[in-house]
């Protein structure tokens, strides 16, 4: 099963007892559909000696948890994304959702030229509307409805 989540991803767990910590990815087991991530989800364990040199005790160690509680975190915004994907230089790549870069370290540094052009364009459209907004406001035309009251005689 393909996983949108790769070894080497920066990630935040979105539910869960762990929910809002974040880490880098160190493994990634496609078959349970599982990910360890590095100072999330910390078990304790208690080790027995195995031999003269060896020492027992209680160690704790990273733990396995289920791939869809944990989102991957784009290198180009920094924000939290769901994974598309795109094709750069012929390539099929991983992409974010929010911001149209790449999630995969090869393509980051051009992505992020990229972003930053298209963000400078927005910017650039944005001042315009701007401008032509406070430039010729619209007419507001106002009605006024004069109230009339009766009054019953008995």
């Amino acid at each position: 099963m393909k996983m949108a989540i790769k070894k080497g991803d920066t990630v935040v767990v979105i539910a869960g007892k762990e929910k809002g910590k974040s880490g880098k990815v160190i493994d990634v087991y496609p078959d349970s559909n599982r990910i360890l991530v590095e100072g999330v989800n910390q078990v304790k364990k208690h080790q027995k000696p195995r031999s003269q040199q060896d020492k027992g005790g209680i160690i704790t160690k990273n733990a396995p948890f289920e791939a869809s509680n944990a989102m991957v975190v784009c290198p180009v915004c920094g924000k939290a994304t769901r994974v598309g994907h795109t094709t750069i230089e012929g390539e099929k790549v991983r992409a974010c959702k929010k911001c149209k870069g790449s999630l995969d370290k090869k393509y980051v540094k051009q992505s992020k030229k990229e972003v930053k052009k298209a963000s400078t364009k927005k910017v650039e459209a944005e001042e315009v509307k701007a401008e032509a907004k406070t430039k010729a406001p619209a007419k507001k035309t106002t009605t006024t409805k004069k109230s009339t009251s009766t009054k019953k005689e008995n």
